[in-house]
């Protein structure tokens, strides 16, 4: 879609043009589903979130400055419902001491061969405090301090629960190293392990997507 072409739905959404509003929602609907599958534990949840997030848009859509990006925009306002819904059904985790925890490092676990969409799926099996803090940190680039302020918890409970994810993701990942091997396909068939690390490699960083470590 052109520049002029978002800029001329936009200013039908601001007349609350329903069809403008319906195109919008449709061209912009994988790029928005893609960031709330990222905090949700399954699609269900990321479906309602992102309807949350596009009510927030077209009720606002008056103050996008169309002088920037409007994915940027978007994005701001689907990763800030997500952490509305995960404040709404706030169960957090149990984590360790916390004195413990201001001296973990946050580059336990690395896979460069791990493809986003099979990390995807991973990171939604983590709890949901843990899933939270490793997207903010680790996908979208936030601090441990400005994490503890968006989830009002504090810096050393952020870094206790992105420790706790990369361990979960680390044991995730050596399942399906084992169950790729267990599988037994010859050097003929084509098959690719989505997991290619050993035992003695397991520091580094995920590349995908901009991946933190």
């Amino acid at each position: 879609m052109g520049e002029e072409d978002l800029h001329q739905l936009i200013r039908g959404c601001i007349k609350q043009d329903r069809k403008c509003q319906k195109m919008l929602y449709k061209a912009f609907y994988g790029f928005s589903m893609s960031i709330c599958l990222r905090y949700a534990g399954n699609r269900d949840d990321a479906a309602e979130v992102m309807n949350q997030g596009f009510f927030k848009v077209f009720t606002h859509i008056e103050s996008y400055d169309m002088g920037r990006p409007f994915k940027a925009w978007l994005g701001k306002i689907m990763m800030n419902v997500s952490i509305d819904f995960y404040r709404a059904n706030l169960k957090m985790a149990y984590t360790e001491d916390l004195d413990k925890a201001e001296h973990i490092s946050d580059g336990d676990i690395a896979d460069k061969n791990l493809h986003y969409n099979d990390l995807l799926a991973m990171v939604q099996k983590l709890p949901q405090a843990y899933r939270t803090v490793f997207n903010l940190f680790a996908i979208d680039g936030y601090s441990h301090d400005e994490i503890a302020s968006m989830l009002n918890i504090n810096a050393g409970t952020s870094k206790s629960n992105l420790h706790k994810a990369r361990q979960k993701l680390k044991q995730m990942i050596f399942k399906a190293e084992s169950s790729a091997n267990n599988a037994n396909y010859n050097s003929n068939s084509g098959y690719t392990p989505i997991v290619a690390i050993t035992g003695s490699d397991m520091r580094g960083v995920f590349f995908n997507k901009g991946i933190r470590e």
